[in-house]
């Protein structure tokens, strides 16, 4: 009789499952590669009667905050454009005044650049270089920043391209190139401290970050800050650029590299976790950052199905994607890196890459599987230890949960109800009987699995 059952109860456990499904679910916090300054972080102390200053030294320990000797930065608008076009400006510098109500276009012409005024040619010239005394000038067209007909202050620089075309340069007073980057990197309409902090920061990566040598010395995007001109001019980020004034943080009598991210999840991280190969340095250290819960990405959770890891993986997941196990951490922490297991191997991965290729809003994120099926009974061995249909479902939720306790609810009305729970076997395994039928899915902690189908 024993042996029976036995053999009945292995049946079941062996029988092929249908209604299964998978889910990868992937808990975070932050925003942003989490080193230097958190934005969020930076408002949440403002709010708490933080002044810049101090906020500043809390995200980039054992610095000062001193003036810089820097006046002028170039910025690249437009690259390798057949023509560039502008208005507004009243001198070609050394050279002629303009007519400010005009357009004008510059293209090549006999290898050197041509001015031209309603298709007529005004001169051939190794460089341009024009301005508004006083006021600004527009750069008509789209530039590399996304701004359209954007107006600039200081001068535009008309150069032949590196491979061909005309470049438009702007080139600017530091702190008026600071008045454009500011409102473009954080809202303003946060805490006028914040804003000074982002003031000096911004003015801090500008100085820190050009490219000496260069016909320019930073991008108008994300590859150095986001400049938008005057077009990203306001009141209070203007307040903030002029209070400041010619302030960077330095360390060791320099100015630092001022990473900065929108937000850290409560903790920034060592430079060298997050950018890889970079050396540690002791200006940017993780620190604390306790406000930072403002953010709407200071806790996130985001889900794939088997197929996205696949697609989204690539190279990492060869076959058919299983799990992804973290082998180092940051002080954060974040991933530094972590094995991705599929059904042809196991592939090792950086923090970075991860967040890249699964499109994470941040590093810090631990993974869960969770996979359900239904199991069918439909031998007649057990037919006749169960004369109506057996209602179960098993599968894997790895990692175990904390107390290997599973939460079994079942969709009622539009709603999750919970109507049983489980206990999952120290690998994440797990089998349980339901009395009904319907929609099934099991919940360990803050995860749920997949809905799967009891029929």
């Amino acid at each position: 009789m024993r042996r029976l059952l036995a053999t009945a109860v292995l049946f079941l456990l062996l029988a092929p499952a249908a209604d299964g499904a998978t889910r990868h679910v992937v808990r975070g916090r932050g925003f942003g590669h989490g080193v230097g300054m958190s934005q969020y972080g930076a408002y949440g102390y403002a709010q708490h009667a933080w002044r810049y200053g101090d906020i500043l030294r809390h995200y980039y320990t054992g610095t000062s905050i001193r003036t810089t000797g820097v006046q002028r930065v170039r910025v690249l608008l437009q690259a390798g454009r057949s023509s560039v076009r502008f208005r507004g400006a009243s001198r070609l510098a050394g050279v002629r005044a303009l007519d400010k109500t005009a357009t004008y276009t510059v293209r090549p012409s006999r290898g050197r650049l041509g001015l031209f005024r309603k298709g007529k040619l005004r001169g051939r010239y190794r460089m341009l270089r024009v301005y508004r005394a006083g006021g600004t000038a527009r750069l008509l067209g789209t530039a590399i920043n996304g701004i359209h007909d954007g107006r600039y202050h200081g001068s535009l620089d008309l150069r032949p391209g590196t491979s061909g075309g005309v470049s438009a340069i702007n080139r600017i007073k530091l702190d008026q190139y600071v008045l454009g980057v500011v409102a473009g990197e954080m809202p303003s309409s946060w805490g006028t401290e914040a804003l000074k902090a982002q003031a000096v920061a911004a003015r801090t990566y500008a100085v820190a970050t050009r490219k000496r040598g260069a016909t320019f010395d930073l991008y108008p995007d994300t590859r150095s800050q986001v400049y938008k001109g005057v077009a990203g001019e306001t009141f209070a980020t203007n307040a903030a650029v002029r209070a400041t004034a010619g302030r960077v943080v330095t360390a060791e009598g320099s100015p630092i590299v001022a990473y900065y991210f929108s937000t850290s999840g409560g903790e920034t991280e060592n430079v060298e976790n997050s950018f890889l190969g970079a050396a540690p340095l002791s200006w940017l250290r993780g620190v604390d950052d306790p406000y930072d819960d403002i953010s709407p990405h200071h806790t996130w959770r985001l889900g794939f199905s088997t197929r996205q890891m696949d697609s989204r993986l690539g190279r990492y997941s060869p076959g058919t994607f299983q799990k992804i196990k973290v082998l180092q951490r940051g002080v954060s922490p974040r991933v530094v890196r972590a094995n991705v297991y599929a059904t042809g191997g196991t592939r090792t991965i950086t923090g970075p890459t991860l967040r890249s290729r699964l499109t994470l809003y941040d590093t810090w994120a631990s993974f869960t599987t969770v996979s359900t099926s239904q199991v069918r009974g439909a031998t007649s061995l057990t037919a006749a230890w169960y004369p109506h249909r057996l209602l179960a479902l098993r599968g894997t939720f790895t990692p175990a949960p904390s107390g290997r306790r599973l939460a079994v609810e079942r969709r009622s009305g539009g709603r999750w109800r919970r109507v049983a729970s489980a206990r999952t076997s120290r690998g994440g395994g797990y089998y349980l009987r339901v009395k009904r039928r319907g929609v099934y899915r099991v919940r360990g902690g803050s995860v749920a699995g997949p809905a799967v189908r009891v029929s």
